[in-house]
């Protein structure tokens, strides 16, 4: 998996690669070098050509590396374009190349294969991240203008060269479709370079990406890029119901998995006999109605029965036999498919507690909760007397003022009965 620091800049602050994620987690078409540890005799006639995707890697294309650098996966580098420079990323490096190359039918020296001009600056990703940032826009623009012309084709995607003089729009259509006009007035719109593409749905799929019904990415999207038909027929041979709804993806179309387990099922298939589609037993014609490569057994159906008669092998082959020589037997002899595995009892509710009397903790509980309570009644109590006492002192306070003699009173005379005044004065 690749860190989830990667910047749009690239930039890598968690992994600190100087430019890149060397796992390649973040391109969606990822591939493991697996040569990428080994050494060679002969450093000089290593690969020159270099693998290197754009968008993510929903594309890819092959160059030479013709500068002194020698450049790591993840790495972002600016390669010929047209008319101009693109900025993408290193994919592949070194003798693994020529094995992709081999697979492709491509050949490594041919002198048409676009050059590796030098690695990426900050002026090329600034320029080539304002021109991603035109892409969404671009879509919902082109949308529209090929609305207004009455074209039936859907556009899946736009993409544009990283120094923004081209722009490959995809699209999607059933039948031929005239976009002469389209053409100019998208180059009159976004003064650009217009090349239009045609994809199908699986393409299409590919590109906008998704969860598939097994609960993983889809395979167009991560790793599957040579799409092979697949008919109703690879069903048959599994014995899966012929239901669109649940054999389609995302795309519409039957779903490429179909195929992956194919070649296993027909290898199984050439050990059941041939021409046994119908017996003929006394009860009737028996009719087949599925093979059972797991556990090497055919099943039949009567008729005006529902009831299915697994059949071994080397059953269907003798009453085949018995019938090419005008013989009926009377029964099919059917096995017993019931499973030998013994039922699994359900573990009844055990007391885990056992005999341990509750009590105690019941008591300790009680008490506990009477302590809180004790403490909470406790300060409602004190309220009243600290009131009541605080009363009684203001009374007393009170009391002192008036016993206190007031000398000041009447010039400093006094109550003449108790201090009467002296003579003389």
């Amino acid at each position: 998996m690749g860190c989830s620091s990667c910047g749009t800049g690239g930039k890598v602050a968690g992994c600190k690669s100087n430019g890149g994620c060397s796992t390649g987690g973040c391109n969606r078409m990822n591939v493991h070098d697996w040569l990428s540890n080994l050494p060679f005799s002969d450093p000089s006639g290593s690969c020159k050509i270099v693998e290197i995707t754009f968008n993510n890697g929903s594309r890819k294309d092959f160059f030479r590396n013709t500068t002194v650098h020698l450049f790591e996966k993840g790495d972002l580098v600016a390669v010929e374009g047209v008319s101009g420079f693109d900025v993408g990323t290193i994919n592949l490096t070194g003798e693994i190349v020529r094995l992709q190359m081999k697979k492709r039918n491509a050949d490594e020296t041919d002198p048409d294969i676009k050059k590796v001009l030098r690695r990426a600056t900050d002026k090329d990703l600034e320029i080539w991240q304002q021109n991603k940032d035109r892409e969404k826009e671009a879509l919902i623009r082109a949308r529209a203008i090929a609305r207004q012309l009455n074209l039936e084709m859907k556009l899946t995607e736009v993409e544009i060269q990283a120094d923004g003089r081209k722009a490959t729009f995809f699209y999607i259509a059933d039948d031929r479709v005239d976009f002469r006009e389209l053409i100019k007035i998208y180059a009159k719109e976004f003064r650009v370079k217009v090349e239009m593409r045609q994809i199908g749905a699986r393409q299409e799929a590919a590109k906008v990406g998704g969860i598939g019904s097994c609960g993983r990415e889809l395979c167009c999207s991560t790793w599957l890029t040579d799409f092979k038909s697949v008919n109703t027929t690879a069903a048959r041979y599994q014995n899966l119901s012929i239901n669109q709804s649940k054999l389609s993806g995302q795309c519409g179309r039957l779903k490429c998995c179909l195929n992956y387990e194919l070649d296993i099922y027909l290898d199984a298939l050439q050990h059941f006999p041939d021409n046994a589609d119908t017996l003929q037993v006394a009860k009737g014609t028996a009719i087949l109605i599925k093979k059972d490569i797991f556990k090497n057994l055919m099943w039949y159906i009567l008729p005006d029965s529902n009831k299915q008669y697994p059949l071994t092998i080397e059953r269907v082959r003798k009453i085949k036999q018995m019938n090419d020589h005008n013989q009926v037997p009377e029964e099919l002899e059917a096995v017993d498919v019931t499973t030998q595995k013994p039922k699994e009892v359900e573990p009844e509710f055990v007391d885990v507690v056992g005999q341990i009397s509750l009590r105690s903790l019941e008591r300790a509980e009680k008490k506990k909760r009477h302590h809180q309570h004790h403490q909470k009644e406790q300060p409602r109590q004190q309220q009243p007397k600290d009131q009541a006492r605080q009363g009684q002192g203001q009374q007393q306070q009170q009391h002192r003022r008036d016993n206190r003699p007031n000398d000041k009173k009447g010039g400093g005379g006094g109550d003449r009965r108790n201090n009467p005044p002296k003579k003389g004065n």
